[in-house]
Protein backbone atom coordinates (compact mmCIF):
# COMPACT_ATOMS: atom_id res chain seq x y z
CA UNK A 1 0.00 0.00 0.00
CA UNK A 2 1.42 3.43 -0.91
CA UNK A 3 1.97 6.09 1.79
CA UNK A 4 -0.85 8.34 0.50
CA UNK A 5 -3.46 5.56 0.74
CA UNK A 6 -2.10 4.23 4.03
CA UNK A 7 -2.24 7.61 5.78
CA UNK A 8 -5.70 8.46 4.42
CA UNK A 9 -7.11 5.17 5.70
CA UNK A 10 -5.50 5.57 9.11
CA UNK A 11 -6.39 9.28 9.46
CA UNK A 12 -9.67 9.91 7.59
CA UNK A 13 -10.50 13.34 9.09
CA UNK A 14 -8.70 16.68 9.32
CA UNK A 15 -10.39 19.16 11.70
CA UNK A 16 -10.12 22.95 11.68
CA UNK A 17 -11.22 23.48 15.29
CA UNK A 18 -10.78 27.19 15.92
CA UNK A 19 -8.83 30.41 15.56
CA UNK A 20 -7.70 32.62 18.46
CA UNK A 21 -6.98 36.38 18.34
CA UNK A 22 -4.96 38.35 20.90
CA UNK A 23 -3.01 41.59 21.24
CA UNK A 24 0.11 39.66 20.16
CA UNK A 25 -1.37 38.08 17.04
CA UNK A 26 -3.52 35.07 16.17
CA UNK A 27 -3.26 31.32 16.01
CA UNK A 28 -5.16 28.27 14.77
CA UNK A 29 -6.04 24.83 16.07
CA UNK A 30 -6.00 21.91 13.64
CA UNK A 31 -5.88 18.17 14.27
CA UNK A 32 -5.36 14.87 12.48
CA UNK A 33 -6.31 11.97 14.72
CA UNK A 34 -4.35 12.28 17.98
CA UNK A 35 -1.98 14.89 16.52
CA UNK A 36 -2.73 18.58 17.15
CA UNK A 37 -1.27 21.63 15.44
CA UNK A 38 -1.24 25.25 16.67
CA UNK A 39 0.43 27.49 14.05
CA UNK A 40 0.95 31.09 15.23
CA UNK A 41 1.12 34.51 13.61
CA UNK A 42 2.49 37.56 15.46
CA UNK A 43 1.75 41.19 14.66
CA UNK A 44 4.81 43.09 13.41
CA UNK A 45 4.09 46.79 13.10
CA UNK A 46 0.36 46.11 12.82
CA UNK A 47 -2.43 46.83 15.27
CA UNK A 48 -6.17 46.35 14.88
CA UNK A 49 -7.91 49.74 15.19
CA UNK A 50 -10.31 49.90 18.11
CA UNK A 51 -13.22 50.86 15.83
CA UNK A 52 -12.58 48.06 13.30
CA UNK A 53 -15.63 45.71 13.20
CA UNK A 54 -14.69 42.56 15.13
CA UNK A 55 -16.71 40.20 12.93
CA UNK A 56 -14.90 41.38 9.80
CA UNK A 57 -11.45 40.89 11.34
CA UNK A 58 -12.43 37.46 12.66
CA UNK A 59 -13.67 36.35 9.27
CA UNK A 60 -10.50 37.43 7.48
CA UNK A 61 -8.37 35.63 10.07
CA UNK A 62 -10.59 32.55 9.73
CA UNK A 63 -9.88 32.73 5.98
CA UNK A 64 -6.13 32.90 6.63
CA UNK A 65 -6.63 29.70 8.60
CA UNK A 66 -8.22 28.11 5.53
CA UNK A 67 -5.02 28.87 3.58
CA UNK A 68 -2.81 27.74 6.45
CA UNK A 69 -4.55 24.39 6.96
CA UNK A 70 -3.43 22.89 3.64
CA UNK A 71 0.21 22.89 4.85
CA UNK A 72 -0.88 20.62 7.71
CA UNK A 73 -3.50 18.61 5.81
CA UNK A 74 -0.95 17.52 3.22
CA UNK A 75 1.14 15.50 5.70
CA UNK A 76 -1.57 12.80 5.75
CA UNK A 77 -4.12 14.01 3.14
CA UNK A 78 -7.26 12.98 5.08
CA UNK A 79 -10.22 12.59 2.67
CA UNK A 80 -12.49 14.74 4.88
CA UNK A 81 -11.78 18.29 6.07
CA UNK A 82 -14.23 19.33 8.77
CA UNK A 83 -14.47 23.07 9.48
CA UNK A 84 -15.89 23.66 12.96
CA UNK A 85 -15.38 27.45 13.12
CA UNK A 86 -16.15 30.38 10.85
CA UNK A 87 -18.62 29.70 8.06
CA UNK A 88 -18.49 28.44 4.49
CA UNK A 89 -21.29 28.34 1.94
CA UNK A 90 -21.38 25.71 -0.79
CA UNK A 91 -19.85 28.02 -3.40
CA UNK A 92 -17.01 28.94 -1.04
CA UNK A 93 -16.26 25.27 -0.41
CA UNK A 94 -15.86 24.80 -4.16
CA UNK A 95 -13.57 27.84 -4.24
CA UNK A 96 -11.28 26.45 -1.55
CA UNK A 97 -11.20 23.01 -3.08
CA UNK A 98 -10.11 24.50 -6.42
CA UNK A 99 -7.28 26.42 -4.70
CA UNK A 100 -6.03 23.33 -2.91
CA UNK A 101 -6.20 21.22 -6.07
CA UNK A 102 -4.30 23.72 -8.20
CA UNK A 103 -1.85 24.64 -5.46
CA UNK A 104 -1.05 21.00 -4.65
CA UNK A 105 -0.33 19.96 -8.23
CA UNK A 106 3.42 19.90 -7.63
CA UNK A 107 2.98 18.10 -4.29
CA UNK A 108 0.93 15.32 -5.91
CA UNK A 109 3.30 15.02 -8.87
CA UNK A 110 6.54 14.85 -6.87
CA UNK A 111 5.09 12.39 -4.36
CA UNK A 112 3.75 10.15 -7.14
CA UNK A 113 0.17 10.57 -5.91
CA UNK A 114 -2.56 9.67 -8.38
CA UNK A 115 -5.90 11.13 -7.38
CA UNK A 116 -8.74 13.17 -8.88
CA UNK A 117 -10.41 16.48 -8.09
CA UNK A 118 -13.60 14.79 -6.92
CA UNK A 119 -11.73 12.34 -4.69
CA UNK A 120 -8.75 14.05 -3.06
CA UNK A 121 -10.75 16.02 -0.48
CA UNK A 122 -14.27 16.64 0.79
CA UNK A 123 -14.91 19.80 2.85
CA UNK A 124 -17.78 20.00 5.35
CA UNK A 125 -18.55 23.15 7.35
CA UNK A 126 -20.56 23.20 10.56
CA UNK A 127 -21.85 26.69 9.67
CA UNK A 128 -22.90 27.54 6.10
CA UNK A 129 -24.00 31.14 6.65
CA UNK A 130 -22.85 33.61 3.96
CA UNK A 131 -21.63 36.85 5.54
CA UNK A 132 -21.57 40.45 4.30
CA UNK A 133 -19.47 43.28 5.74
CA UNK A 134 -19.22 47.06 5.43
CA UNK A 135 -15.98 49.00 4.96
CA UNK A 136 -15.16 50.90 8.15
CA UNK A 137 -13.11 53.41 6.10
CA UNK A 138 -16.15 54.17 3.90
CA UNK A 139 -14.21 55.06 0.76
CA UNK A 140 -11.39 56.87 2.55
CA UNK A 141 -8.67 54.36 1.68
CA UNK A 142 -5.48 55.51 -0.06
CA UNK A 143 -2.11 54.19 -1.10
CA UNK A 144 -0.90 50.66 -1.68
CA UNK A 145 0.37 47.83 0.47
CA UNK A 146 3.33 46.33 -1.39
CA UNK A 147 4.42 42.78 -0.42
CA UNK A 148 8.23 42.61 -0.52
CA UNK A 149 10.01 39.28 -0.97
CA UNK A 150 13.56 40.48 -1.57
CA UNK A 151 13.79 39.67 -5.29
CA UNK A 152 13.90 41.83 -8.39
CA UNK A 153 10.14 41.72 -9.05
CA UNK A 154 8.93 43.45 -5.87
CA UNK A 155 11.78 45.96 -6.26
CA UNK A 156 10.44 46.95 -9.68
CA UNK A 157 6.97 47.40 -8.17
CA UNK A 158 8.42 49.57 -5.39
CA UNK A 159 10.07 51.76 -8.01
CA UNK A 160 7.02 51.94 -10.28
CA UNK A 161 4.87 53.12 -7.35
CA UNK A 162 7.39 55.52 -5.82
CA UNK A 163 5.25 58.47 -6.91
CA UNK A 164 2.71 57.55 -4.22
CA UNK A 165 5.30 56.38 -1.69
CA UNK A 166 4.10 58.66 1.11
CA UNK A 167 0.79 56.77 1.14
CA UNK A 168 2.28 53.28 0.65
CA UNK A 169 3.44 50.62 3.08
CA UNK A 170 5.76 47.67 2.56
CA UNK A 171 4.41 44.31 3.75
CA UNK A 172 6.79 41.53 4.81
CA UNK A 173 6.09 38.08 6.23
CA UNK A 174 8.93 36.91 8.51
CA UNK A 175 11.24 39.86 7.80
CA UNK A 176 14.91 39.12 7.17
CA UNK A 177 17.84 41.34 6.35
CA UNK A 178 17.32 41.10 2.58
CA UNK A 179 13.66 42.11 2.62
CA UNK A 180 14.34 44.95 5.05
CA UNK A 181 17.33 46.14 3.01
CA UNK A 182 15.21 46.23 -0.14
CA UNK A 183 12.49 48.27 1.59
CA UNK A 184 15.05 50.64 3.12
CA UNK A 185 16.85 51.07 -0.22
CA UNK A 186 13.50 52.00 -1.78
CA UNK A 187 13.19 54.77 0.81
CA UNK A 188 10.82 53.16 3.32
CA UNK A 189 11.65 53.77 6.97
CA UNK A 190 10.90 51.15 9.61
CA UNK A 191 7.61 52.81 10.52
CA UNK A 192 6.47 52.32 6.90
CA UNK A 193 7.20 48.58 6.97
CA UNK A 194 4.53 46.29 8.43
CA UNK A 195 4.01 42.57 8.45
CA UNK A 196 3.45 39.36 10.34
CA UNK A 197 5.73 36.70 11.78
CA UNK A 198 4.50 33.24 10.88
CA UNK A 199 5.70 30.10 12.64
CA UNK A 200 5.22 26.44 11.74
CA UNK A 201 3.98 24.29 14.63
CA UNK A 202 6.68 21.76 15.66
CA UNK A 203 4.26 18.82 15.43
CA UNK A 204 4.20 19.19 11.65
CA UNK A 205 7.99 18.94 11.55
CA UNK A 206 7.79 15.82 13.71
CA UNK A 207 5.26 14.24 11.33
CA UNK A 208 7.59 14.98 8.41
CA UNK A 209 10.55 13.49 10.32
CA UNK A 210 8.48 10.33 10.91
CA UNK A 211 8.03 9.85 7.17
CA UNK A 212 4.64 11.45 6.57
CA UNK A 213 4.08 13.27 3.29
CA UNK A 214 5.71 16.61 2.56
CA UNK A 215 5.98 19.03 -0.32
CA UNK A 216 5.00 22.32 -1.94
CA UNK A 217 1.80 24.18 -0.99
CA UNK A 218 0.31 27.44 -2.41
CA UNK A 219 2.20 29.89 -0.17
CA UNK A 220 1.25 32.89 -2.31
CA UNK A 221 -2.38 32.32 -1.26
CA UNK A 222 -1.21 32.88 2.32
CA UNK A 223 0.43 36.09 1.14
CA UNK A 224 -2.86 37.10 -0.52
CA UNK A 225 -5.12 36.65 2.52
CA UNK A 226 -2.63 37.94 5.08
CA UNK A 227 -1.82 41.02 2.98
CA UNK A 228 -5.56 41.62 2.67
CA UNK A 229 -5.74 41.67 6.47
CA UNK A 230 -2.82 44.11 6.68
CA UNK A 231 -4.25 46.41 4.01
CA UNK A 232 -7.68 46.24 5.63
CA UNK A 233 -6.53 47.44 9.05
CA UNK A 234 -4.08 50.06 7.70
CA UNK A 235 -6.60 51.66 5.36
CA UNK A 236 -4.79 50.92 2.10
CA UNK A 237 -6.71 51.15 -1.16
CA UNK A 238 -4.61 48.62 -3.06
CA UNK A 239 -2.56 45.47 -2.53
CA UNK A 240 0.08 45.62 -5.28
CA UNK A 241 1.62 42.20 -5.90
CA UNK A 242 4.59 41.61 -8.23
CA UNK A 243 3.53 38.51 -10.19
CA UNK A 244 4.35 38.59 -13.89
CA UNK A 245 2.71 37.06 -16.94
CA UNK A 246 5.32 34.26 -16.94
CA UNK A 247 3.85 32.79 -13.74
CA UNK A 248 1.07 31.27 -15.85
CA UNK A 249 3.40 28.75 -17.52
CA UNK A 250 3.43 25.24 -16.04
CA UNK A 251 6.43 23.10 -15.11
CA UNK A 252 5.59 19.61 -16.38
CA UNK A 253 4.84 18.99 -20.04
CA UNK A 254 1.34 17.67 -20.74
CA UNK A 255 0.00 18.46 -17.25
CA UNK A 256 -1.49 21.39 -15.37
CA UNK A 257 1.26 21.27 -12.74
CA UNK A 258 2.43 24.82 -12.01
CA UNK A 259 4.82 25.62 -9.16
CA UNK A 260 3.50 29.18 -9.33
CA UNK A 261 -0.23 28.38 -9.39
CA UNK A 262 -1.08 30.82 -6.61
CA UNK A 263 0.88 33.51 -8.49
CA UNK A 264 -1.07 32.89 -11.70
CA UNK A 265 -3.69 35.13 -13.30
CA UNK A 266 -6.22 32.37 -12.63
CA UNK A 267 -5.66 32.54 -8.88
CA UNK A 268 -5.56 36.34 -8.94
CA UNK A 269 -8.97 36.38 -10.63
CA UNK A 270 -10.33 33.83 -8.15
CA UNK A 271 -9.00 35.74 -5.15
CA UNK A 272 -10.56 38.99 -6.35
CA UNK A 273 -13.85 37.10 -6.71
CA UNK A 274 -13.52 35.78 -3.16
CA UNK A 275 -12.93 39.29 -1.80
CA UNK A 276 -15.86 40.75 -3.71
CA UNK A 277 -18.33 38.00 -2.80
CA UNK A 278 -17.45 37.04 0.76
CA UNK A 279 -15.24 39.73 2.28
CA UNK A 280 -17.14 42.51 0.45
CA UNK A 281 -14.75 45.26 1.58
CA UNK A 282 -11.88 46.96 -0.29
CA UNK A 283 -8.79 46.90 -0.58
CA UNK A 284 -8.28 45.81 -4.18
CA UNK A 285 -5.79 43.02 -4.94
CA UNK A 286 -3.83 42.98 -8.22
CA UNK A 287 -0.36 42.31 -9.62
CA UNK A 288 1.44 45.43 -10.79
CA UNK A 289 3.70 43.42 -13.12
CA UNK A 290 1.13 41.09 -14.69
CA UNK A 291 1.27 42.77 -18.14
CA UNK A 292 5.04 42.31 -18.38
CA UNK A 293 7.29 39.40 -19.17
CA UNK A 294 10.26 38.46 -16.99
CA UNK A 295 12.46 39.85 -19.76
CA UNK A 296 10.92 43.30 -19.36
CA UNK A 297 11.14 43.11 -15.56
CA UNK A 298 14.86 42.26 -15.69
CA UNK A 299 15.35 45.02 -18.25
CA UNK A 300 13.73 47.50 -15.86
CA UNK A 301 15.42 46.12 -12.74
CA UNK A 302 18.95 46.81 -13.98
CA UNK A 303 18.06 50.50 -14.18
CA UNK A 304 18.27 50.51 -10.38
CA UNK A 305 21.88 49.43 -9.60
CA UNK A 306 21.54 50.48 -5.96
CA UNK A 307 19.66 47.20 -5.35
CA UNK A 308 22.30 44.89 -6.82
CA UNK A 309 24.17 44.46 -3.51
CA UNK A 310 20.99 43.80 -1.48
CA UNK A 311 18.44 41.85 -3.56
CA UNK A 312 18.24 38.05 -3.20
CA UNK A 313 15.64 35.50 -4.26
CA UNK A 314 17.36 32.16 -3.66
CA UNK A 315 15.15 29.90 -1.54
CA UNK A 316 18.06 27.75 -0.38
CA UNK A 317 20.00 30.81 0.74
CA UNK A 318 17.07 32.66 2.33
CA UNK A 319 17.98 31.66 5.90
CA UNK A 320 21.44 33.19 5.52
CA UNK A 321 20.41 36.07 3.22
CA UNK A 322 22.66 34.82 0.45
CA UNK A 323 22.70 33.39 -3.06
CA UNK A 324 23.65 29.73 -2.79
CA UNK A 325 25.03 29.88 -6.33
CA UNK A 326 24.12 26.22 -6.95
CA UNK A 327 20.35 26.00 -7.51
CA UNK A 328 18.08 26.47 -10.53
CA UNK A 329 16.70 29.75 -9.15
CA UNK A 330 20.19 31.24 -8.88
CA UNK A 331 21.05 30.02 -12.38
CA UNK A 332 17.83 31.47 -13.77
CA UNK A 333 18.36 34.92 -12.25
CA UNK A 334 22.00 34.79 -13.38
CA UNK A 335 20.90 34.13 -16.98
CA UNK A 336 18.34 36.94 -17.01
CA UNK A 337 20.84 39.46 -15.64
CA UNK A 338 23.64 38.22 -17.92
CA UNK A 339 21.79 39.89 -20.79
CA UNK A 340 22.44 43.28 -19.16
CA UNK A 341 25.43 42.91 -16.81
CA UNK A 342 29.05 41.94 -17.33
CA UNK A 343 30.67 38.84 -15.84
CA UNK A 344 32.58 40.74 -13.16
CA UNK A 345 29.39 42.26 -11.75
CA UNK A 346 27.56 38.93 -11.90
CA UNK A 347 30.40 37.17 -10.05
CA UNK A 348 30.23 39.85 -7.39
CA UNK A 349 26.54 39.02 -6.86
CA UNK A 350 26.53 35.20 -7.20
CA UNK A 351 30.11 34.32 -6.22
CA UNK A 352 31.03 32.55 -9.49
CA UNK A 353 30.34 32.42 -13.21
CA UNK A 354 27.35 30.06 -13.16
CA UNK A 355 27.27 29.81 -16.97
CA UNK A 356 30.81 28.47 -16.96
CA UNK A 357 30.09 25.46 -14.75
CA UNK A 358 29.43 22.14 -16.55
CA UNK A 359 27.83 20.74 -13.37
CA UNK A 360 24.83 22.98 -14.05
CA UNK A 361 24.09 21.48 -17.49
CA UNK A 362 21.04 19.54 -16.23
CA UNK A 363 19.47 22.60 -14.60
CA UNK A 364 20.32 24.64 -17.67
CA UNK A 365 18.55 22.18 -19.99
CA UNK A 366 15.45 22.21 -17.76
CA UNK A 367 15.30 25.99 -17.94
CA UNK A 368 15.89 26.25 -21.67
CA UNK A 369 14.53 23.23 -23.55
CA UNK A 370 10.93 22.07 -23.91
CA UNK A 371 11.99 18.40 -23.91
CA UNK A 372 12.77 18.71 -20.18
CA UNK A 373 10.56 19.59 -17.22
CA UNK A 374 11.12 23.08 -15.86
CA UNK A 375 12.70 23.25 -12.39
CA UNK A 376 10.18 23.66 -9.59
CA UNK A 377 11.13 27.25 -8.94
CA UNK A 378 9.64 30.65 -9.71
CA UNK A 379 11.29 31.12 -13.10
CA UNK A 380 10.32 32.68 -16.41
CA UNK A 381 9.25 31.11 -19.68
CA UNK A 382 11.69 29.41 -22.00
CA UNK A 383 11.14 32.14 -24.61
CA UNK A 384 12.28 34.74 -22.07
CA UNK A 385 15.29 32.67 -21.04
CA UNK A 386 16.36 32.05 -24.65
CA UNK A 387 16.09 35.77 -25.37
CA UNK A 388 18.27 36.53 -22.34
CA UNK A 389 20.85 33.92 -23.42
CA UNK A 390 21.04 35.34 -26.94
CA UNK A 391 21.58 38.85 -25.61
CA UNK A 392 24.09 37.58 -23.06
CA UNK A 393 26.05 36.05 -25.95
CA UNK A 394 25.90 39.24 -28.01
CA UNK A 395 27.18 41.16 -24.99
CA UNK A 396 30.23 38.81 -24.81
CA UNK A 397 30.76 38.21 -28.52
CA UNK A 398 34.40 38.71 -29.42
CA UNK A 399 35.52 38.02 -25.84
CA UNK A 400 35.33 35.09 -23.45
CA UNK A 401 32.04 33.15 -23.77
CA UNK A 402 31.15 30.90 -20.80
CA UNK A 403 30.77 27.15 -21.42
CA UNK A 404 26.96 26.79 -21.15
CA UNK A 405 26.37 29.96 -23.14
CA UNK A 406 28.71 28.70 -25.89
CA UNK A 407 26.90 25.34 -25.90
CA UNK A 408 23.54 27.06 -26.25
CA UNK A 409 24.46 29.50 -28.99
CA UNK A 410 26.09 26.78 -31.09
CA UNK A 411 22.82 24.82 -31.05
CA UNK A 412 20.42 27.79 -31.21
CA UNK A 413 22.06 30.48 -33.39
CA UNK A 414 18.82 32.13 -34.56
CA UNK A 415 17.69 35.45 -33.13
CA UNK A 416 14.77 34.93 -30.67
CA UNK A 417 11.62 36.99 -30.97
CA UNK A 418 11.82 40.31 -29.13
CA UNK A 419 9.70 40.76 -26.01
CA UNK A 420 10.33 44.49 -25.58
CA UNK A 421 6.75 45.36 -26.56
CA UNK A 422 5.04 42.40 -24.85
CA UNK A 423 1.88 43.34 -22.95
CA UNK A 424 -0.48 40.84 -21.35
CA UNK A 425 -3.90 42.45 -21.42
CA UNK A 426 -5.38 39.90 -19.03
CA UNK A 427 -4.65 41.92 -15.91
CA UNK A 428 -6.43 43.82 -13.15
CA UNK A 429 -4.28 46.93 -12.82
CA UNK A 430 -6.44 49.93 -11.87
CA UNK A 431 -6.80 52.47 -14.65
CA UNK A 432 -5.05 55.19 -12.64
CA UNK A 433 -1.88 53.04 -12.46
CA UNK A 434 -1.89 51.29 -15.85
CA UNK A 435 0.01 54.14 -17.53
CA UNK A 436 3.07 53.41 -15.39
CA UNK A 437 3.75 50.27 -17.46
CA UNK A 438 3.17 51.59 -20.98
Amino acid sequence: MDKFTELREKYPVFIYHSYMISDEGFSFHFSIGEYEFFPEWKWNGLEIPADMPRELIEYVIFSIGMTELVSYWKCACPPLVRVMCGSLGEEQIKWWKKLYWGGLGEFFYRNGIETAFDDFMRIEADCTEVRKFDDPYKGGRKGALIPVGGGKDSIVTLELLKGMQSDNLCYIINPRQTTLDCAHTAGYSDDRIVGLKRSIHPELLRRNADGWLNGHTPFSAIVAFSSYLAALITGKKYIALSNESSANEGNVNGTGVNHQYSKSTEFERDFRTYCEKWLTVPPEYFSMLRPWSEWQIAQRFVRYPKYLPVFKSCNLGSKTDSWCGKCAKCLYVYIMLAAFLDDAELKKIFGSDMLDNPEFSGMFDGLVYADFDKPFECVGTRAEIRLALYNAYKRREGGYVPLLLKKYISAEPDIPESLDDFYDGDNFIPEELAGLLK
